[in-house]
């Protein structure tokens, strides 16, 4: 069975930080270009950051570059994103996406970030 499983979230100071974790099973998570996208309440999903299959490419949007980090350790089949500096607006849902194909495109269920003091 194929599944994304999205950890590390919860509830942060302002400034502080989380590492997000991203796991895959049932596939080959090391083959497919790995996403990371946010949706905040009555937001639209937004893209975050992405990462080649062989992390020697990696994008950030404007909103995050210089704070978020995003990795992976294809031995343990997981995709990461650091995010540093943490703003009350980047509360959302988080989720992973890892894609090969139009076939091959597999979501997580989300995991909470809540950036309050």
């Amino acid at each position: 069975q194929v599944q994304l499983v999205e950890s590390g979230g919860g509830l942060v100071q302002p400034g502080g930080s989380l590492r997000l974790s991203c796991a895959g099973s049932g596939f080959t998570l090391s083959t497919y270009a790995t996403k990371w996208y946010r949706q905040a309440p009555g937001k639209e999903r937004e893209w975050v950051a992405s990462i080649s299959s062989t992390g020697n490419s990696k994008n950030y949007a404007d909103s995050v570059t210089g704070r978020f980090t995003i990795s992976r350790d294809n031995a343990k089949n997981t995709v990461y994103l650091q995010m540093n500096s943490l703003k009350p607006e980047d509360t959302a849902v988080y989720y992973c996406n890892a894609v090969k194909s139009q076939l091959n495109n597999y979501w997580g269920q989300g995991t909470q970030v809540t950036v309050s003091s």
